[in-house]
C-alpha cells in the first residue's frame, strides 16, 4: 500500500510541474513576440544582424546617451508656397488671439447698438463676399477677425496695409455672428460716406432717373429688400428720411445682399433738406393705397370692381375733419391735394422719386405736401378685396420696376423719333 502511495506521489509530481510550466510559460512566449531579433541565423550558417526599428528601443538609447551625444533634430522641409511669401513680403502680419482676449467682445459690443454705432463711426461686415464688395467700393477697413489664414488671403493685400488682423476661434465668431452659418470672417469697417464712395461703373453705367425716398421705415427686412430692389432697378439715389430703422443694422446688411455698396445711400435726412438731393424738375410720387381719401378720387369703374383699399387713413384722421379759416370764414381740408392714379399708367416723364412708407405708420405728412409741391401724385396698387395692403417691400419692387419699363418705353420713342424725323 506506501508502494502504490509512493508511486502515485512520484507520479504526480510531473503533472504539477505541467501545470506551474502552463501558467507562467504563455505571457513568456507572449513577450517574446513582442521583441525584435537582434541577429538572424539562417541555414547555410549566413548571419544578419537586425537594427532596432522600434520607436521604444529609440528613446531608451537617446535617453542612456548623454546630451552632448544627441543630435540636433533637422526641422522639417516644407516646399515653399509663392502666395505666403508674397503675402508675408507685402508686409502684412497677423495676431493670434489667446484666452482671454476681449477684444473681439469689446469691438462686438460697439457695432451692435446704433447710438454706439454712430458715436464711433464704425460699422460690421460679414461674410466674405460682403466684405469683398464694400473693399471694392471704397469702404476704410479697420480690423478683420477671422478663425482661418485663407480668408485673409482671398481680400485684395493693398486694401489691408494698416489694418488689425486677428486670428480667433470659430467658437468665438459663431457667439457673435448673427448668421446661421457663419463664415469664418468678421471686419470692422468705419462708416461708409456717399459722397467718397466709388459705385460699380456698370451700374452707374445703366441707372435710371428714378429716386427711391425710404418714409419712416421700422423694419430691418423691408428696408434690406428695398434697398436691393433699388439697386437691381437702376435707381441713381436712396434716401432715408429721420426715423427710418438704421441703414448699417446688421439684419438690413444681411437683407440688403451687398446693395449698399451698389447704389449710393443717404440717411437720416430731415424732410426740409429732400428737396436738395433731387434733380431739377423731380416731381414726387407717393406709394399709398389705403384710406377712404384714395377711394373717393378713384374712378368709379375701379371703385366698382373693388380694386380699393378699405382701411381707414387713421394717421391723418384729424386732418381730414373741415377746419373754419379764421379769416375768411370758409372751410379747408388740411390734407394735401393730391391726386390718385393707377400705379400701371404713364408717370414717368420727368425724373421721378417714389416715396414708400412703414407698414405701421404709413407715409408722413411731409411727403404729400412734397408731392403736391412738385406736381406728383399718389400711386395706388389695385389689390384684390379683403386684402389690406402689400408689403411695403413689395410694394417698391412693383412701382421701381415698373418705373423702369416705362422708362424704357419712353427711351426706345425718342430714338426712334430721332431716327425718322
Amino acid at each position: 500500500m506506501a508502494a502504490l502511495v509512493n508511486g502515485v506521489g512520484w507520479g504526480m509530481r510531473p503533472l504539477l510541474l505541467v501545470l506551474q510550466t502552463r501558467d507562467v510559460g504563455p505571457r513568456r512566449w507572449v513577450r517574446a513576440l513582442r521583441r525584435s531579433p537582434v541577429k538572424v541565423v539562417f541555414p547555410s550558417g549566413q548571419v544578419v544582424e537586425q537594427k532596432p526599428s522600434s520607436g521604444k528601443q529609440r528613446r531608451k538609447e537617446e535617453s542612456e546617451a548623454g546630451p552632448q551625444e544627441q543630435q540636433p533634430k533637422q526641422p522639417l522641409q516644407v516646399p515653399s508656397n509663392p502666395t505666403p511669401s508674397a503675402w508675408e513680403e507685402s508686409g502684412l502680419r497677423y495676431e493670434r488671439a489667446f484666452p482671454g482676449d476681449k477684444r473681439l467682445s469689446s469691438v462686438m459690443t460697439i457695432v451692435k447698438s446704433r447710438p454706439f454705432r454712430e458715436k464711433k463711426g464704425k460699422i460690421l461686415l460679414e461674410g466674405r463676399r460682403l466684405i469683398a464688395d464694400a473693399l471694392k467700393a471704397g469702404a476704410v477697413p479697420k480690423a478683420f477677425f477671422f478663425s482661418r489664414l485663407e480668408y485673409i488671403k482671398e481680400l485684395p493685400m493693398d486694401k489691408l496695409k494698416g489694418v488689425s488682423l486677428i486670428k480667433v476661434k470659430f467658437e468665438d465668431i459663431k457667439d457673435w455672428s448673427d448668421l446661421v452659418t457663419p463664415q469664418g470672417i468678421m471686419g470692422i469697417f468705419a462708416k461708409p460716406d456717399h459722397v467718397k464712395m466709388t459705385y460699380p461703373e456698370t451700374h452707374l453705367r445703366h441707372s435710371l432717373p428714378l429716386l427711391l425716398i425710404c418714409d419712416n421705415l421700422r423694419d430691418p427686412g423691408n428696408l434690406g429688400t428695398i434697398l436691393r430692389s433699388a439697386a437691381g432697378a437702376g435707381c441713381s439715389k436712396v434716401l432715408l428720411t429721420k426715423g427710418c430703422v438704421d441703414v448699417w443694422e446688421p439684419k438690413v446688411l444681411r437683407a440688403g445682399m451687398g446693395a449698399h455698396f451698389q447704389v449710393p445711400v443717404v440717411s437720416n435726412v430731415e424732410w426740409e433738406a429732400v428737396p436738395s438731393y433731387l434733380p431739377a424738375d423731380t416731381r414726387v410720387y407717393v406709394a399709398d393705397n389705403c384710406g377712404l381719401y384714395s377711394q373717393v378720387q378713384m374712378s368709379n369703374k375701379a371703385s366698382d370692381h373693388g380694386w380699393v383699399c378699405d382701411r381707414r387713413f387713421l394717421k391723418f384722421h384729424k386732418y381730414e375733419e373741415e377746419e373754419e379759416d379764421l379769416e375768411t370764414g370758409a372751410k379747408k381740408d388740411w390734407l394735401p391735394d393730391v391726386e390718385v392714379q393707377s400705379y400701371d399708367l404713364e408717370w414717368t416723364e420727368a425724373p421721378a422719386a417714389v416715396v414708400i412708407g412703414g407698414e405701421t405708420h404709413g407715409v408722413s405728412l411731409e411727403s404729400l405736401q412734397l408731392a403736391e409741391s412738385t406736381g406728383g401724385r399718389r400711386l395706388l396698387i389695385p389689390v384684390a378685396p379683403g386684402v389690406d395692403s402689400l408689403n411695403s417691400a413689395m410694394a417698391a419692387s412693383i412701382l421701381l420696376f415698373e418705373g423702369k419699363r416705362q422708362l424704357r418705353i419712353r427711351e426706345e420713342r425718342l430714338s426712334r423719333g430721332r431716327s425718322y424725323p
